[in-house]
Order: C-alpha cells, then structure tokens, then sequence
C-alpha cells in the first residue's frame, strides 16, 4: 500500500482542485461549467452506461432546458443538484453556502439491517473505548469491535491494547455497519493487522486526459502485514448498505483475506476517490475521478457483496437480539 499512498499524494497535489476555462457567472454559464467538469474529469461513465444506461450527453440535454436567467439561486441550485443525481454517486456533491446536495439513494433505498437500541445492549455499559474503536468481549468469548466511523482515529498503541485485550477470543467480529467512511489510512492501518503477508487487494486508475476512456493502466494495491501485535483467529466483518468510501474500502481490503467473513448486507460502495472543482458563482462540487477495484478487477462503485447475506429480523428485534451479530456468533465458534 505504500505505492500506493504515494500515488494518492501525488494526484491529490495535481488534481484534488480541477481548473476549467473560464465560464460567465450566469445561470447558464454555471450549467455549462458544472456539466463540463462532470464530462471531462467524472471515472464511472462507461461503467454505469453498460449498468443502467447512463448517458451523459442526453442529461445535458434533459437539464438544459430547466434552466434560465430568471430563476432563483435556489432554482438553479435544485436543477444541478438533480442532475448530478443521474450519477447516482454518494461521492458526487455540489455545495453552496445554503445546502448541500447528495445523493443517498446508495442507502436509503434499502433496510438499514442496524439498530442503534441492539447497539447499546449488545456493547451494554462497561465498554472499553481505545481511540474510535468500542470493544467488549461477549458471553461467549466472541470479541466485538464496534467501528463507528473512519473519520474517528486510532494509534498503533490502541491497536495494540485492543487486540491484546481479546487475544483469547475464540474469534472476533467487526461491526462497521453505517460507517460512511473516513480516513482511507484507517482502513490500511486496521486491516493491517489480519494478514502475515503482503496481500493483494484491489487495483485502481487515474484520469489521465479528458475523454471518459482516458485512464492510466491498473495499479495494483498491497496490504503490507502490520509490524506490531496481528490477530490470527477467525473474523467477521458486518456490513450493510450504510457502509461507505472508506469502509468501502476495509471490506473489500479484509474480503481478500482467508480467515475473515463478510456477514450483513451488500455494501453502499462509493469506490472513485473524490475530488474538487468551483462553479462560476464559488459553488463547489465534489466528484468522483479515481476508480478502485477488487482484487479480481471488479469495480465496487456499487458495493461489495458479503459472502453471508444476513438481515435483521422484527422478531429477533422484539426478542432483544441482533440477527446479523447472533449469526457471526454461531459462525465463529463452528
């Protein structure tokens, strides 16, 4: 992953603020602008064209005609914000002083398969908190990690504690559900500790012109195993579709490894690496322009699948008990 990271410091320093020819601060103009930066820096537009027929030029053609010099700011703002949406991309966003559009369809469209109540009663009162990390040990000798974000960080010497503190866990599971991502360093950082050897689990591309073809050739990503304290007993990863970007990330780095299931739902994806750009008018709009994939070169802007699909049930929620974390339970002492 080293490779890599010096990559993503490299492109973040060329690319993370996109300059466009100058475009006049009119309605129109900004509409133009936004359409334009989509056109030649967006890094899924074959990928969804072959997955639901995404085709770039007839959304300019749709959204055109929406818009006019006498419409408000708030007018032109709702028209670009739906046009972006035809991406369907939870990394494509456009942002003004007022509002922020997105698009959340990647997971309000499905069971949230996570229940903040189940949450509490499973990680109870007396949990230990080691940086952003929440863990436990269950009644059955099962350690449970409870990840709520890869925004919130963690040292080497948490890591340490942790892994310390449950080292004579029968297995452990790992509960990223609606976790929208974060810091990618996290997500190498915690995965790094459940492989003994370098591994490889995923590529990925950059823009390298402005037609939506241009790409540089794939570049394998490694996990490099972590020098410190590495567990080596069964995991289980819980995902549902609120897990995202980042997240994204760590389930698709942890489904290469041999000794860790994914259990839940499909994830929400979001596997283009966000970058910049400024309307005309000072809006900023953030885009997807690197494409990730899997280790079989498969893209995961869609998610990833788990190798158990489980979903949270009513009548385990009435009972008190969290249907995907009980599954991983059973799943680990086999």
């Amino acid at each position: 992953m080293r490779k890599y990271v010096l990559i993503l410091i490299t492109l973040l320093a060329l690319t993370s603020c996109v300059t466009e020819d100058e475009q006049p601060n009119t309605r129109q103009g900004n509409f133009e602008a936004l359409w334009k930066i989509i056109d030649e820096h967006y890094c899924f537009f074959d990928y969804k064209q072959q997955e639901y027929g995404l085709d770039w030029n007839a959304v300019y053609q749709k959204y055109k005609v929406r818009v006019n010099e006498q419409m408000t700011s708030e007018q032109l703002f709702e028209v670009l914000g739906d046009m972006l949406s035809e991406l369907r991309d939870g990394h494509v966003n456009l942002s003004a002083s007022y509002d922020y559009a997105r698009y959340w369809s990647w997971q309000e469209d499905f069971p949230k398969n996570f229940s903040d109540s189940l949450e509490r009663r499973y990680l109870g009162t007396d949990y230990k908190i080691a940086g952003g990390l929440r863990y436990r040990i269950l009644d059955d000798n099962i350690g449970y990690i409870r990840y709520a974000s890869f925004q919130s960080g963690f040292g080497d010497g948490n890591l340490d504690d942790v892994l310390s503190y449950l080292a004579l866990c029968r297995g452990l599971i790992i509960d990223i559900r609606n976790n929208g991502g974060g810091t990618l360093t996290y997500a190498e950082k915690l995965a790094a500790r459940f492989t003994n050897e370098q591994v490889l689990v995923g590529y990925m591309r950059h823009k390298t012109g402005t037609g939506h073809n241009d790409f540089s050739e794939m570049e394998p990503q490694y996990l490099e195993p972590s020098s410190r304290l590495r567990w080596h007993k069964p995991v289980c990863v819980l995902t549902n579709r609120s897990v995202f970007s980042s997240a994204n990330e760590f389930t698709m780095y942890m489904k290469a490894l041999p000794d860790v299931k994914l259990v839940g739902d499909r994830t929400g994806g979001g596997a283009g690496m966000p970058f910049s750009s400024s309307l005309p008018n000072g809006w900023n709009v953030r885009f997807s322009a690197c494409p990730m994939y899997d280790a079989q070169q498969e893209s995961t802007e869609f998610g990833i699948e788990p190798h158990y699909y489980v979903n949270l049930t009513d009548e385990d929620f009435q009972r008190g008990q969290d249907t995907i974390i009980e599954f991983a339970r059973k799943l680990l002492v086999q």
